[in-house]
């Protein structure tokens, strides 16, 4: 009598190398837009860009939370609030600050006036912006183009280690919470990205 052969069937789920790196950002558009040209192929990084239809730092912070309540968040992935100054209040922002310190892998970055200030970096040192149209029309003059979505090939890997490198400078002490004045702690999820992209 034949042996029956045994079916081999590969195990229900799938196995998660890659550290993912959860973004909850105001804009639609725009930062999706920029962080997703993060997700190269053979990256040992995936950044997850989560949608949100309200902008608001309360509604970025609750788009969070849900989806955390449904998405395991191993040790060495990253959660992310990114958000701009704008308007918002001290208080408002100060939410975000104090979630950002609950757990090691959660974070706040934000670009103050606004997320085209860091955008800005990468072209050149922000200086003598006074306003948030005048940061946007800064960055019309190198991106003459610019409607809140970005073109991957105008953010080369050189430009995004001169917007890092500007930004400390203008970070500098480096803030605790959020910067003040014109700056952008963009920088520091950013690096992150980078250095978790390099690991051999």
């Amino acid at each position: 009598m034949p042996l029956k052969r045994r079916k081999f069937e590969r195990p229900l789920g799938q196995l998660r190398y890659k550290k993912i790196v959860f973004i909850a950002a105001e804009g639609q558009k725009t930062e999706p837009s920029y962080f997703n040209q993060f997700n190269r192929q053979g990256s040992l990084v995936r950044v997850s860009c989560l949608k949100n239809s309200h902008s608001s730092p309360s509604n970025v912070l609750k788009n969070m939370k849900d989806y955390l309540r449904n998405e395991s968040l191993r040790a060495d992935d990253e959660a992310w609030l990114v958000v701009d100054r704008d308007s918002w209040t001290d208080e408002q922002l100060r939410c975000l600050h104090e979630w950002s310190q609950k757990r090691d892998n959660y974070h706040l970055a934000l670009s103050n006036p606004r997320f085209e200030y860091w955008l800005l970096l990468h072209f050149e040192n922000g200086k003598r912006v006074t306003t948030p149209q005048e940061c946007s029309n800064r960055l019309r003059k190198y991106l003459p183009e610019y409607d809140k979505s970005i073109d991957p090939k105008k953010t080369t890997s050189e430009r995004i280690n001169s917007a890092i490198q500007r930004a400390k400078q203008r970070d500098n002490s480096p803030c605790t919470d959020w910067p003040r004045t014109f700056g952008s702690t963009v920088y520091r999820l950013v690096e992150n990205i980078l250095k978790t992209s390099n690991t051999a």
